[in-house]
């Protein structure tokens, strides 16, 4: 009971604080399924024993441009071992359109393994003929050097510059920066993805277990 009580709260403040410094509106069902998703995490469940993650499967609604389809992407790791990444594909009506995950062996930098997911997510979309699509993930840093093409970076700037030439040569490619409640999605396919490890989780089907899960 008293880490219910912490949760709503907490989900309360969280909330005002959107609203008051980044002009969202405050809606009691996005509170609701926040809070949930709270109150599993504090309690430690395991993911695939808890119950469903009631999270919206939406991209962030505060920049849509209805005629681009939406990519998000996340990397998630597990200290000294392995790492993994997870992308979704919306499309420009916002429906869940793909999902897919992958996995790294003897990497758990979280900058590198960002920036290996934006990568995959990049060379994916092109594989799909897609010529407009907005990237969103919640690396902030990584994400500002590659809008002011800051590629100085000795040990990123091999993947910095290979990603920023990629977004030159597509035009209509743009990379933006999420907050990571918003971008629980692709986090959720990352986290599966590394749970999979070391089966190639490319057979997985991660579309599916993602419509389960929300």
């Amino acid at each position: 009971m008293v880490m219910a009580v912490v949760a709503i709260l907490w989900r309360i403040w969280r909330s005002r604080n959107w609203v008051v410094f980044e002009g969202k509106q405050f809606e009691i069902p996005t509170l609701m399924r926040q809070f949930y998703q709270q109150y599993e995490e504090w309690m430690g469940l395991p993911a695939d024993q808890a119950p469903r993650v009631l999270i919206p499967i939406m991209p962030s609604t505060a920049h849509l441009d209805d005629s681009q389809w939406v990519c998000m992407w996340d990397g998630a790791t597990k200290g000294g071992s392995h790492s993994a990444g997870g992308m979704v594909l919306f499309d420009p009506a916002r429906t869940l359109f793909l999902a897919r995950g992958v996995q790294f062996a003897q990497i758990d930098d979280p900058a590198v393994v960002e920036l290996l997911v934006l990568r995959e997510a990049i060379i994916w979309c092109m594989e799909q003929v897609l010529s407009e699509v907005r990237f969103e993930g919640d690396a902030k840093v990584i994400i500002d050097k590659i809008n002011q093409a800051n590629t100085n970076d000795s040990w990123l700037s091999a993947v910095l510059e290979e990603i920023v030439q990629y977004f030159r040569a597509q035009p209509g490619f743009r990379v933006r920066f999420v907050h990571r409640e918003n971008n629980r999605v692709a986090n959720l396919v990352a986290r599966k993805a590394l749970s999979l490890y070391p089966t190639m989780s490319r057979f997985f089907d991660f579309q599916t277990w993602l419509a389960s899960r929300v």
